[in-house]
């Protein structure tokens, strides 16, 4: 482990720092060899899709289209370290209780069933046939099935995810919160209600004929690097790269390409930003509107600006956003956002100026109370120009998991359409649940009112990465069963109901053979691009069994012979689950063979064609106002005697959403610590403080409820006062449940108003 330091980092994103960060994984999870040999194999049509992030493959031909977190995910998923029945034998629950989430995940590959023995507080292992028995036997012991929770993680692949969702159904509930829930289910939300489809409009290609980018609330030198050749690539064609970040992101500013050779022989780098705008946390609402202001009174003062056929022939709502944006103050606009009016009039003439323009967004824009509107904001920008549904321009939402777009296509949805439970009714043959479900704060509440009893989790960590953490841990505890598949230790198994299964399942690099033969799983990335894949590594243990094995066994032990669907011949060949998929959605015609062919096939989005599957047949521009009334606005109205923040929770470089794999982050100068706080200079003045001091974060919610993290590092750093920084899942407990997006309900954890203490005061 690194020792603690605070040191600036002046070299760019990705080059030899990148290299050497993916040697130290690969020794540190002593996957050398077998890491190595992934790596080359990545992403090629007869080799293994990264178990990373979502971001597509422009080559599935080059064996070196990986990058540093794909590295990292590949070395800890190919680690010779397992975490066994010795390693449960040795520990308690309490023991494991008190170790930092990087400890659990560095403890290795987990290789047994488990089960929970009360009476010694420790793990034991368990046959997989009692293991299913133990779950039929809960399930079907409640008297609801609307008692049972189904969550489901974005590494789940499509194939899995479809026949989970099936069992699920057919058990009777739709209750499926999942990854989703916390992350762009706003971007769904919006997108469906203004365009008819909740996906990207662009791919790949079209990121080479923008003329210009803007990238809002994302950070892709941590968590997509190899979005960065893309916008390398655009800024040296001419682009414009434009970025609205809080916080001075080193990946947005310089980049270092590994595979460009002469780059890395002379320690050069590129560009990345064309022009960076550090607006307020939470402000991109607020920007976007004054660039849409700047757009109009160019219109209005006699310009030909705007794409008055576009908007004719394709939208409604026009004339009610006109009359919104000509009475939107500029002084408004300017103290919300954080920009300046002459900033924001520049971001909007870099708009103006620009013939294609893609807008990109992250989390920095869905976990927000105003996300919805933020999104939708964002597509009358893009209406506004004509720039949804031809070459070069379009909505671009980056996900996060390498499938979590994928799970929600194939039916990981709590509120499915009746259409969609009509078709699974004709090919299942069962009469599916219509009631909606629960989402991921439904579904919490659910647990704590005594309303939910158990928690089955396909993949993920549920206990780190929800809101309110402690909140969680009490509904956690009071199930009467929890049970998570999974590949390494999480606190999620820590944190467990009053009987607890482990299952242990195979890693997406790995070799999956049934009765059929060799297997391969499919995965959808951010850009509705399909493809298969299938690992080439050994088992981490012969008592594994694949994703789809234990939902196929569950189910046949849950449902019995009640079920009409051939679970146990499903599973001989993914094959057979790919036609059931076919069978359901139109838009997987010929999968089978569609999936042959390197690359794979993309999937339908009908308002990349211009096509608008709304209510009224075409796309909406929607009016929304500039927020004053935020839980930060109301905090610091309410509070007088200290200043209140805006604090945003964020990831470091050593992470992958909740997956701790080292305690550096390198590009913000961070190394062997994660209990930072990044704030202003002059901040940290007012509080009467200097760098280094030790703080503790307390929230203001004005509901009575003490939500507190101590102990943080005050780190001075380049972002706007009153706002600051600092990693999550450590800062979760900060987060309030009722806390959530406006119609999407996701948790606001990128807008938490807080208080700075000195610590132990």
């Amino acid at each position: 482990m690194s020792e603690e330091k605070i040191e600036f980092y002046k070299g760019p994103a990705a080059g030899w720092g990148a290299l050497r960060a993916v040697t130290n994984a690969l020794l540190q999870q002593e996957a050398t060899l077998k890491g190595g040999k992934l790596l080359l194999s990545a992403n090629q049509p007869d080799g293994f899709d990264c178990p990373g992030c979502a971001w597509p493959d422009r080559d599935h031909h080059s064996s070196f289209q990986f990058c540093e977190n794909g590295a990292k995910a590949v070395a800890a998923e190919a680690t010779s370290r397992r975490a066994g029945p010795e390693l449960f034998a040795q520990y308690t629950v309490t023991d494991m209780m008190g170790q930092s989430d990087f400890w659990l995940e560095d403890q290795g590959r987990l290789t047994h069933p488990m089960v929970y023995d009360a009476s010694t507080d420790k793990y034991e292992p368990i046959a997989w046939d009692d293991a299913f028995a133990l779950i039929a036997r809960h399930l079907n012991a409640l008297p609801d099935p609307n008692q049972a929770l189904f969550y489901t993680s974005g590494r789940a692949n499509n194939e899995s995810a479809f026949l989970y969702q099936v069992f699920v159904r057919e058990y009777g509930t739709n209750n499926f919160p999942d990854c989703s829930n916390m992350c762009h289910e706003p971007t769904g939300t919006a997108m469906n209600r203004q365009f008819g489809v909740g996906k990207g409009t662009v791919t790949l290609d079209d990121f080479s004929l923008a003329e210009a980018i803007f990238v809002l609330g994302q950070n892709p030198g941590t968590n997509h690097p190899r979005m960065l050749t893309e916008l390398r690539a655009a800024n040296k064609r001419g682009a414009r790269v434009v970025s609205f970040n809080p916080l001075r992101e080193r990946g947005l500013e310089r980049f270092a390409d590994p595979q460009d050779k002469f780059e890395m022989a002379t320690f050069g780098s590129s560009p990345i930003s064309t022009n960076y705008f550090q607006l307020r946390v939470g402000g991109d609402l607020a920007a976007i509107k004054g660039m849409m202001k700047h757009l109009l009174e160019r219109e209005d003062a006699g310009e030909a600006v705007l794409d008055h056929e576009f908007i004719a022939t394709h939208s409604v709502g026009f004339d009610a956003l006109a009359q919104d944006l000509r009475s939107e103050s500029w002084a408004l606009l300017a103290q919300e956002s954080g920009l300046s009016e002459a900033q924001l009039h520049e971001a909007g003439e870099l708009y103006r100026c620009a013939g294609s323009a893609i807008i990109c967004w992250g989390m920095g824009i869905t976990q927000h109370k105003h996300a919805v509107a933020t999104i939708q904001m964002i597509g009358n920008l893009l209406m506004m120009r004509g720039n949804i549904g031809r070459p070069g321009a379009g909505a671009c939402p980056v996900r996060g998991h390498s499938n979590v777009q994928g799970d929600r296509t194939v039916g990981i949805c709590e509120k499915p359409s009746a259409a969609f439970l009509d078709r699974m009714r004709d090919v299942f043959g069962f009469e599916p649940p219509r009631k909606h479900g629960h989402d991921v704060v439904d579904s919490i509440r659910a647990m704590l009112d005594g309303k939910a009893k158990v928690l089955f989790a396909l993949g993920g960590n549920f206990a780190a990465a929800t809101p309110d953490t402690f909140e969680v841990w009490k509904a956690l505890r009071q199930c009467d069963l929890t049970v998570h598949v999974t590949t390494k230790l999480n606190r999620s198994h820590i944190v467990h109901g009053r009987e607890a299964l482990i299952l242990p399942c195979l890693g997406r690099t790995e070799i999956d053979v049934q009765a059929g033969g060799l297997q391969g799983v499919t995965v959808e990335d951010s850009m509705s691009m399909v493809h298969i894949s299938a690992g080439i590594n050994a088992p981490a243990s012969e008592h594994l069994l694949s994703e789809p094995a234990i939902i196929a066994r569950m189910a046949a032990a849950t449902l019995g012979d009640r079920s009409k669907t051939e679970w146990l011949w499903m599973i001989e060949d993914y094959n057979r689950i790919r036609d059931k998929i076919e069978a359901v959605f139109d838009d997987f015609k010929d999968f089978n063979a569609r999936i042959k062919v390197p690359g794979g096939f993309r999937l339908r989005v009908a308002a990349s064609d211009r096509i608008w599957e709304t209510a009224s047949g075409k796309a909406s521009f929607l009016t929304h106002p500039v927020l004053q009334d935020t839980a930060s606005h109301r905090a610091r109205a309410t509070v007088r005697d200290t200043v209140v923040f805006t604090l945003m929770t964020t990831r470091s470089h050593d992470q992958y959403n909740t997956t701790i794999y080292g305690q550096d982050d390198r590009y913000r100068g961070v190394f062997g610590q994660r209990r930072v706080v990044f704030i202003n200079a002059e901040d940290i003045r007012a509080l009467g403080m200097k760098d280094g001091d030790w703080v503790d974060i307390k929230a203001v919610w004005g509901d009575g409820v003490e939500r507190r993290a101590d102990k943080f590092r005050l780190v001075s750093y380049d972002i706007p006062r009153g706002d600051i920084g600092a990693y999550y899942p450590e800062t979760n407990p900060l987060v309030a449940l009722a806390s959530v997006a406006i119609d999407a309900g996701t948790p606001t954890s990128k807008s938490i108003p807080v208080v700075l203490v000195p610590h132990g005061a």
